[in-house]
């Protein structure tokens, strides 16, 4: 999918979405799945096989014994959860490596994996919340690559999101959350990922919807695993305010919260233990 047309009159390059990822996209939108395709496909290239089997073995999953490959990785974790960590290796590899990037990073593949499980216990589609999850803070990434020293600033001035957008739209032109969602599209992400990176900001902040949006429910569980992350004693109350703006059930919602939380403990406990 072509860049928005405001967006390439910035002269703001975005990353082309690399050969390998083309394909895994072709084969996640399958309805049925090749899983040994999946797992070919991942392996035949040496150095993002390498990333991914060392992500899947962190303790950010906890897995049992060590993972030797990507299908004993599919078979532990699932298709949908080693694809995304897939496209979260691509994804940081399109950027020069950068310090102030790294707690991006961290940041991501917490938050895809939250998004992604918390979705799937809210029957909603796992993988468009994981890769929102995944490319959430992308635009930052962009930017900064764009212009190091002038952004790096900025991200030192700015004490949240909502202030790091205004500084953004008056230093580029433009906002990380834009240039998200561009990144998104030009990368063949669904649409419903697309509208949750491009919307998280405003819906985090206010707790409500931007009024055209239509599909809710992924970006509402950005808001939900923000809380999560950053303020968990707000957890209900997020939830609360979303939940019926996005047409989804309360109860569910809150239960799903609840599960999810337990995996963000648990990761949490894990990366905290001595290794």
């Amino acid at each position: 999918m072509s860049v928005n047309a405001e967006l390439r009159t910035l002269d703001i390059a975005i990353p082309a979405q690399p050969d390998s990822l083309v394909r895994l996209s072709l084969l996640m939108a399958e309805e049925d799945l090749n899983l040994t395709a999946i797992a070919q496909l991942i392996e035949s290239d040496m150095a993002l096989a390498a990333a991914v089997l060392k992500a899947v073995n962190s303790s950010l999953y906890g897995l049992k014994g060590r993972v030797q490959s990507v299908q004993q990785a599919i078979t532990y974790l699932g298709t949908r959860e080693v694809a995304a960590i897939t496209f979260e290796m691509g994804l940081r590899a399109a950027f020069p490596p950068a310090a102030e990037l790294e707690p991006l990073w961290a940041r991501a593949a917490l938050r895809g994996m939250l998004m992604g499980r918390l979705a799937q216990r809210m029957a909603l589609d796992a993988w468009a919340a994981h890769s929102a999850g995944l490319f959430e803070e992308c635009g930052k990434a962009v930017l900064f690559r764009h212009a190091p020293d002038h952004y790096r600033a900025m991200l030192r001035a700015a004490t949240s999101d909502s202030e790091l957008v205004t500084l953004e739209h008056a230093g580029f032109g433009v906002s990380h959350d834009a240039l998200g969602a561009a990144l998104c599209e030009s990368w063949g992400l669904s649409a419903a990922a697309a509208a949750s990176v491009r919307h998280h900001v405003t819906v985090h902040a206010t707790r409500d919807f931007p009024e055209p949006l239509q599909r809710r429910g992924i970006v509402a569980t950005s808001a939900i695993v923000a809380a999560l992350m950053d303020d968990p004693q707000a957890l209900d109350s997020v939830a609360t305010a979303l939940a019926q703006k996005a047409d989804l059930d309360l109860t569910l919602v809150l239960r799903a919260a609840r599960q999810t939380e337990a995996d963000l403990q648990q990761a949490q406990e894990r990366q905290r233990a001595p290794a």
